[in-house]
């Protein structure tokens, strides 16, 4: 039964007089479902709708960041996923930004730990996960406002906020105010921020066992480094550092990368990272035992002019990104089992 005749078959059944049933499934379940097929998925404070997937189809929808970032992975998030290594104890998303591949993931039973080294960002995250609430109530009735934004950015930049829960939320707004989420200039467009109130209670029931720091990416890989750990990293790309000197981070320098690259190639665990498809960043990494896969994503930024524009990037593993797709298992026909016969006995 595919997922349109299910919806279609629960809608009948709680139609119908005929049919008692013992936990019917709710009017809102329903519609959060049949948006989800629509690809206009509902959210509601009943429940996220990855929840009633779950509850109905057996399976898990990839749920949405709470929030966007610069050089955010929501384009290739399935795509990152599916090169995990097969087994793994401890999760570590080194530069966490937006945690598009955290929230896409599956939670398992492994340890997790998203980082990164911006304490406005890491505080918000602590905000979502202990007091969401709080933050929800603090965000009800701002402004979308350039005075506002000017008023926050400068509060900010000078740390004259004490209070954790008005960081989060005034740095929220700097985050969904400004021009492509990058916290330096009001973007001047509409925004409801009332919407993205249930994608914060849903990151916050998500984030409830998650580990969150505030650290240098060397420190927190050495912390948490074991044969047994895996590290996702999406560091600044080549030649892009000076998008992160901005509100609560220092920036990354061309150093870092040399720095990264370093300490990657001394650790015990496994590592994906993700980097501009750069020259200077194949040669840094192209030595043996180096996996290197070149990618391709929409350039969302210039699709306003260049419509159909794409931008290159590469993954870059120290084992074979290919094991969890070589493990599925494979459907054959009973002439190609026939034939594997016929060869095994020759």
């Amino acid at each position: 039964m595919d997922e349109m005749t299910l919806l279609n078959c629960l809608t009948r059944r709680r139609r119908s007089k005929r049919n008692t049933i013992k936990n019917p499934v709710p009017d809102a379940t329903i519609h959060q479902l049949h948006g989800l097929i629509s690809g206009t998925a509902a959210t509601s404070h009943d429940g996220p709708v990855t929840a009633c997937v779950q509850l109905i189809g057996g399976g898990v929808a990839a749920m949405d960041s709470f929030m966007s970032w610069i050089g955010g992975k929501k384009a290739l998030r399935s795509m990152i996923t599916a090169s995990f290594p097969v087994h793994f104890e401890r999760y570590i998303e080194v530069f966490g930004g937006a945690g598009w591949v955290l929230f896409c993931k599956q939670p398992g039973n492994h340890f997790e730990v998203f980082n990164d080294y911006n304490g406005y960002l890491t505080n918000l995250y602590r905000c979502v996960r202990d007091q969401p609430q709080e933050l929800i109530e603090r965000l009800r009735f701002v402004l979308n406002s350039r005075v506002d934004f000017e008023r926050i950015k400068k509060t900010l930049s000078q740390g004259a906020c004490a209070d954790a829960v008005e960081r989060a939320a005034m740095f929220y707004q700097l985050i969904r105010y400004s021009y492509a989420s990058g916290l330096k200039s009001y973007a001047g467009q509409p925004h409801d921020i009332w919407a993205n109130f249930p994608s914060i209670e849903q990151a916050h029931r998500r984030l409830a066992k998650v580990v969150i720091e505030n650290k240098d990416f060397e420190k927190v890989i050495r912390q948490y480094d074991r044969p047994e750990s895996f590290f996702y990293l999406d560091p600044p790309y080549y030649e892009t550092e000076g998008y992160y000197f901005n509100v609560g981070e220092g920036g990354f320098t061309p150093q870092d990368h040399i720095r990264l690259c370093g300490t990657l190639m001394g650790m015990e665990g496994k590592f994906l990272l993700s980097y501009n498809d750069h020259p200077y960043i194949g040669e840094l990494y192209g030595r043996p035992g180096i996996w290197i896969e070149r990618v391709s994503r929409i350039n969302n930024i210039r699709q306003r002019y260049d419509g159909g524009c794409l931008f290159d990037e590469l993954l870059i593993a120290n084992y074979n990104m290919r094991e969890r797709a070589n493990r599925q298992p494979t459907q054959i026909s009973l002439f190609d089992y026939e034939k594997q016969a016929a060869q095994d006995e020759t």
